[in-house]
């Protein structure tokens, strides 16, 4: 196919999935469960028409993947409009801290022994597949800035913290893999203090200043001027210098993300409480609220509130739109390159994870709590694996993973993931609605 070829055959597959999106939604499989069934149908498995190898162009899926993540996690984090001492949000924390090691523990210890990868590999497969995906959990993410579900909050604030705690696992795995021993103490205080300590925390506090310092002059600069014009690029600008940033100084370019949206929300809160709106009901609503982006030229009064509106409302619009892009097209690339990399030997340890690993680590991490049995046990359930632990795999190619065990932790991690994009996109609606009658009752 050449390139008119394959354009058209772009068209028509966003044309056919735009015209028939209410269609999908009644059926049981999810919309990126869709897209996977085309790439699988592009494939060797299907009609034959694209031939891909992700690890083959591991640079390349690294970076786009990258990118991807990039613009979910910024996302994610603009959404949450709480305060940090929140209950919601330290569930959160919880599930992506202690929760998340105990399940690269369960899955380390479950890998070893199941498909006899050495220590350092296995934990190599349990950091790849811990994490929760922010960009293909939409179903269970949270709305928009107004949404109280502690469920969706909880599991949007782990998987926004998730992918960066997780990664400095993956990183201890493969200086555990390439000296073939376990580290030695001066290895060992460079881990912890660079890789983990520092990544963590100089990746939220470069991501968190960054968002709040550009949301606040933004909002002066548009305020200032009289500005109504979309302001897109101060969401692309601030995903951009985070993860950039962050990297360049050896921190955490997926939290500076995170932590950037959080930023910039900030700045839209404090924004609103030094210029309270006119209508006392108005002050609790998010400052994207209060104006219509689609009349930005008819409003008469230029104010604070309306100006940093309009550069959160721009911003979540965009991201919004870059995320869907992306993830709909690494998710074709997933069914393309799903005959390369199907394992079934891979689903006992699937189960293992999805029925034994997760759940357990929830119920333990959640144990004094006083959120009921659902719903812990629905946060044990909705962790679904994506696009994150896809850009793991091809981080661990790229800084010197190679050989027949790397081959076998590839093909077990990409066959598991698909297993989650498939089981729990179709299990998670009727298990919300569920749930909401449950609470009702």
């Amino acid at each position: 196919m050449g390139y008119l070829a394959w354009t058209a055959a772009a068209g028509v597959l966003l044309l056919l999935m735009s015209l028939s999106y209410g269609w999908i939604n009644r059926t049981p499989l999810p919309l990126f469960g869709v897209y996977l069934l085309v790439g699988i149908a592009c494939g060797p498995w299907g009609f034959g028409v694209l031939t891909l190898d992700f690890v083959a162009h591991a640079g390349l899926t690294s970076h786009i993947t990258e990118i991807a993540m990039a613009a979910s996690l910024f996302i994610t984090g603009l959404k949450i409009r709480l305060p940090l001492t929140s209950s919601y949000l330290k569930m959160g924390i919880k599930l992506a801290l202690p929760g998340m090691l105990l399940t690269i523990a369960g899955i380390m210890v479950a890998a070893h022994y199941l498909t006899g990868l050495s220590w350092p590999l296995s934990l190599a497969l349990g950091a790849i597949l811990a994490p929760t995906d922010p960009v293909l959990a939409s179903l269970v993410a949270i709305n928009d800035a107004r949404d109280g579900d502690r469920l969706r909050i909880a599991l949007s604030s782990e998987a926004g913290l998730n992918d960066g705690t997780a990664l400095p696992f993956l990183v201890l795995a493969l200086v555990w893999h390439k000296a073939g021993e376990v580290p030695g103490a001066g290895q060992w205080l460079h881990w912890l203090s660079v890789d983990l300590v520092w990544a963590l925390v100089g990746g939220l506090l470069i991501g968190f200043s960054l968002g709040r310092l550009i949301g606040i002059i933004a909002t002066r600069s548009r305020h200032a001027q009289g500005d109504v014009a979309p302001s897109e690029f101060v969401a692309l600008s601030l995903i951009c210098l985070s993860i950039s940033l962050a990297l360049a100084l050896g921190a955490s370019g997926f939290l500076a993300a995170f932590a950037a949206g959080i930023g910039l929300r900030s700045a839209e809160v404090t924004v609103q409480k030094r210029h309270p709106a006119e209508k006392e009901d108005d002050d609790d609503l998010p400052a994207e609220m209060l104006v219509n982006p689609h009349t930005r030229h008819t409003l008469a009064e230029n104010n604070p509130i309306k100006s940093v509106g309009l550069v959160i409302g721009d911003a979540l619009s965009f991201g919004d739109t870059v995320e869907r892009i992306l993830a709909a097209l690494l998710v074709i690339v997933l069914g393309v390159t799903l005959s390369e990399h199907w394992d079934i030997s891979a689903l006992p340890l699937a189960c293992l994870i999805f029925f034994i690993i997760r759940p357990l680590a929830v119920l333990i991490i959640s144990w004094r709590s006083e959120e009921s049995l659902l719903h812990r046990v629905s946060l044990g359930w909705l962790g679904i694996r994506g696009i994150g632990s896809l850009n793991y795999i091809a981080y661990a190619y790229v800084h010197g993973l190679d050989g027949t065990s790397a081959t076998l932790v590839t093909n077990t991690a990409i066959t598991i993931v698909t297993i989650s994009v498939l089981i729990h996109g179709i299990s998670v609606t009727p298990l919300l609605a569920w749930r909401g009658k449950k609470e009702q009752q």
